[in-house]
């Protein structure tokens, strides 16, 4: 059974532990393994949450490079993070890294359809100089005009689906069921 890591903010939701049980079990459907990341034994134990903050990243830290190390693909949700733009900064290492491991990597997203230029004119405004480029009004950055859903390292770098299960049937498509 290939072994899926389970990317994403999922981990800081209220109903983590069910939301993680209902993609394994989603995953498991599909001849599966999800894995979810390591919380570096917080969960676990008194004695797993001791030490000082720098030790327990430190621990998680290691232990979800080794599971993604250890798994053959990511699932990703690249869904927009503590800001309506971007994706948790953490996923996006964890993208990046399984990419350079040579691991497929399937991400989700909302509003796939729409263009990252169009979301930055959503949320900060656009505005063109003289010469036709396009700047964020709230903060004075280019903006990149490539009519792709999220910045275009991780668009051309990962394959991206409007849904969960879109993209885990990706990745069950990858191995076919003899892979299984």
């Amino acid at each position: 059974m290939k072994k899926i890591y389970l990317a994403g903010p999922d981990v800081f939701f209220r109903n983590a532990n069910a939301h993680f049980e209902a993609l394994q079990a989603r995953c498991t459907a599909l001849g599966l393994l999800g894995v979810r990341p390591s919380d570096g034994g917080l969960s676990q134990a008194a004695e797993a949450s001791k030490g000082s903050g720098d030790e327990i990243a430190q621990r998680i830290y290691t232990a979800n490079v080794a599971l993604i190390r250890d798994c053959d693909a990511v699932l990703a949700n690249l869904m927009p993070f503590r800001n309506p733009l971007e994706p948790d900064s953490g996923t996006v290492f964890e993208v990046g890294m399984a990419v350079a491991l040579g691991k497929p990597v399937a991400g989700f997203v909302p509003d796939l359809g729409l263009a990252y230029e169009d979301k930055v004119a959503r949320v900060c405004g656009l505005q063109r100089d003289a010469a036709g480029l396009a700047w964020d009004v709230s903060h004075g950055f280019m903006v990149e005009e490539f009519c792709q859903p999220m910045n275009l390292m991780l668009s051309r770098s990962t394959a991206l689906f409007s849904s969960a299960d879109e993209a885990m049937a990706h990745l069950a498509a990858l191995w076919g069921p003899a892979a299984r």
